[in-house]
């Protein structure tokens, strides 16, 4: 299975449906992710009002300051 992150329309339906009173399981369901994909978000923000805007800011954060390997030319 291929990983793929969070888009910003997801944070902001996670956070639309926790204020509906919307399970972790229910929420997982609506937007299409696995359960522990949401329960890892709202645990990564470690308040309990969970704010969009800055879940996305944080995961661009943590995305620009990822490791990237590069493959090195080996000369000579």
């Amino acid at each position: 299975m291929k990983y793929r992150q969070l888009i910003q329309t997801q944070r902001y339906q996670i956070s639309a449906l926790r204020v509906a009173g919307k399970s972790q399981r229910q929420i997982a369901v609506i937007i299409g992710r696995h359960s522990s994909t949401v329960g890892r978000e709202l645990r990564r923000i470690g308040t309990s009002d969970y704010d969009p805007e800055d879940a996305q800011h944080q995961s661009n954060v943590r995305r620009r300051q990822a490791f990237k390997w590069h493959k090195r030319v080996q000369c000579g």
